[in-house]
């Protein structure tokens, strides 16, 4: 006997043969986003107005699907890709600690200016006043196709009627589902790496397809690129770990199976114990510069700090015995704070106070450092981290660590020597 489909089996499966029509449609267009376009499973959820996404699924309101295909079939296409290039450019895992609200406006101009740029058929459409307007301002001012530069420019709209205007206009999608820490999810950090993947096998096809792309398909690799770059500080500082025994069980060399196997078999015996000890990479000798001139000043060093001081408080980012030497330096060494347990992590942030307001020489801090490398102060020194918003003098040699400059000011930042990294400490992290 034949199952006669309900009238909701009904509507969903002639929505998946839709998406899946759209899904077709687009990859006809662009196949650079071949393996992109399918990497969303479909998710019905009637409690939406608009699609979303997390990052893994496509979900969409069957009644919506439905009437778009009928009335509006390109609307439908753009709703899909515009999710997709969410993604692709790893919006939804880049956040940070922006404001919510505007980084998802922020988003959604980034990626509905990628695919107006777009001249294909089956995204193309009359482009609105508001849309022309707000394009042509952007190019004007020299705004690169990057959500976290539209996000800077938004922060300086200060009238709610134009915020209004604006979401009104390149609102396509929910945000809701978007993962608001993605480190605190397993699930989130998988899919945050699935699509740097897929991100870039659409910049290898971009490239492989030569120097005649459209104007917008440089955008789009662009915006690849500078997801791909964003790190969070965390993963920055595992550029200064080092791999060290601790005594800790490992579990993740421990098998279950023959410890319980053993304790069913001798009652009280297992067959194999934990191992007592494990490798693992963390910072063990670390240098932190803060450079304290008469122009270090604001919410962006404060933040800087507050966060770094945050990820030195937590137990798997340094071994149970480190030394962290905090320095303030302007045109010479102001201070020198010793952090090797958490008792005194906390009387430094509960009495931390910026000293100096000279002139910036980087020189100072680097000589002082190699005078406790002679010392013997350091052992294993892995590497130095110096906060900076100023142009200074840099030694003229390459010291025997790691170096890297993090410059928070707005303006660009100087030339470095071949040795140091740079690092732009924005709403993001860039390097």
């Amino acid at each position: 006997m034949t199952h006669r489909l309900t009238q909701s089996e009904w509507e969903q499966e002639q929505c998946r043969k839709i998406l899946l029509l759209t899904r077709n449609e687009l990859y006809l267009d662009f196949r650079y986003l071949d393996n992109a376009l399918s990497a969303l499973t479909f998710a019905p959820d009637d409690t939406l107005r608009t699609t979303a996404t997390d990052g893994s699924c496509y979900f969409y309101p069957a009644g919506q699907i439905l009437r778009l295909f009928v009335s509006n079939p390109v609307y439908l296409n753009r709703s899909y890709l515009h999710s997709i290039l969410h993604c692709v450019f790893c919006h939804p895992f880049i956040r940070g600690g922006r404001e919510p609200v505007i980084w998802n406006l922020a988003c959604d101009i980034a990626a509905e200016w990628v695919i107006d740029s777009l001249d294909r058929p089956s995204v193309k459409r009359i482009l609105s006043l508001t849309r022309i307007s707000c394009y042509e301002y952007l190019k004007e001012h020299q705004i690169p196709v990057s959500a976290a530069a539209i996000y800077r420019e938004l922060l300086t709209v200060t009238d709610p009627g134009r915020q209004l205007q604006l979401q009104t206009e390149f609102t396509v999608d929910d945000h809701r589902y978007w993962p608001g820490d993605p480190k605190s999810s397993p699930a989130a950090a998988r899919a945050a790496e699935k699509w740097e993947k897929a991100g870039r096998r659409v910049s290898q096809e971009l490239t492989m397809r030569g120097k005649d792309q459209s104007e917008a398909a440089a955008s789009l690799e662009t915006q690849i690129r500078l997801g791909r770059r964003r790190r969070s500080y965390r993963d920055f500082l595992r550029k200064f770990t080092v791999l060290k025994e601790e005594l800790h069980c490992d579990y993740d060399e421990f098998d279950l199976n023959y410890y319980t196997f053993g304790l069913d078999l001798y009652k009280n015996m297992p067959l194999i114990e934990p191992l007592e000890s494990r490798e693992i990479l963390r910072i063990a000798e670390f240098v932190i510069v803060i450079d304290t001139s008469y122009s270090t000043s604001g919410d962006l060093v404060r933040s800087f700090l507050r966060e770094t001081f945050q990820i030195i408080s937590q137990r798997d980012t340094f071994f149970h015995k480190s030394l962290i030497r905090i320095l303030q330096c302007d045109d010479q060494v102001r201070s020198d704070m010793t952090i090797r347990g958490e008792e005194d992590l906390d009387s430094l942030l509960s009495s931390f106070t910026i000293l100096g307001g000279g002139g910036t020489d980087f020189r100072p801090a680097f000589s002082y450092v190699e005078k406790l490398l002679d010392e013997g102060v350091f052992h294993h020194l892995k590497g130095l981290l110096y906060f900076t918003d100023g142009k200074g003098t840099f030694p003229a040699k390459r010291p025997p660590y790691d170096t890297a400059f993090v410059f928070t000011g707005e303006e660009d930042p100087p030339a470095l020597p071949p040795w140091a990294m740079k690092i732009h400490f924005g709403e993001d992290y860039e390097y």
